[in-house]
């Protein structure tokens, strides 16, 4: 396995829509371990594709419960709003209350290649949102309401929330 490369906030590819994955190769397996290390070893929960430099539809997630791997993952139904502060790996020290969905139901595939459907709710839902921005070229300060809400906080590993 290998640590890769998080891209930050100018590079083309955070802006891009990804491609949807159409088969589970060996360099998809390789592409999930290499961003489950990266994942695990930056201060986040969760992971896409493209953040890695990869423009395709490939999500992780792991906010203490375990790790959830959706491969070209859909939102089917949705309720409720919920407000967060958000930060995101790809925007080291930037900080910002998002409002998403506070219910969700997510389809997508496995590492497997199974189908699988999801619900979250509460960090889940708002993690597994902001992960699927990431494959349609939104940032999270994208959907900011109030630009004066941008808090900017010197990136630190031991920070107590998590980046996204």
């Amino acid at each position: 396995m290998t640590k890769l490369k998080i891209l930050t906030l100018g590079n083309p590819i955070l802006k891009k829509k990804s491609k949807a994955i159409k088969k589970i190769t060996p360099d998809i397996k390789k592409l999930i371990k290499d961003m489950t290390e990266t994942l695990h070893a930056a201060p986040g929960v969760g992971l896409a594709a493209p953040q890695v430099g990869q423009s395709v539809r490939l999500i992780l997630v792991d906010v203490g419960e375990g790790l959830t791997v959706l491969i070209n993952p859909k939102l089917t139904k949705k309720s409720g709003k919920q407000e967060m502060i958000e930060g995101c790996l790809s925007l080291p020290g930037l900080r910002a209350p998002i409002e998403r969905y506070a219910h969700i139901f997510v389809e997508g595939l496995n590492r497997s290649g199974e189908k699988v459907k999801i619900e979250a709710h509460g960090l889940f839902s708002t993690v597994i949102q902001h992960e699927m921005d990431h494959l349609d070229g939104i940032l999270c300060i994208d959907r900011v309401k109030d630009p004066s809400t941008i808090i900017f906080e010197p990136f630190e590993i031991s920070s107590k929330e998590p980046n996204l």
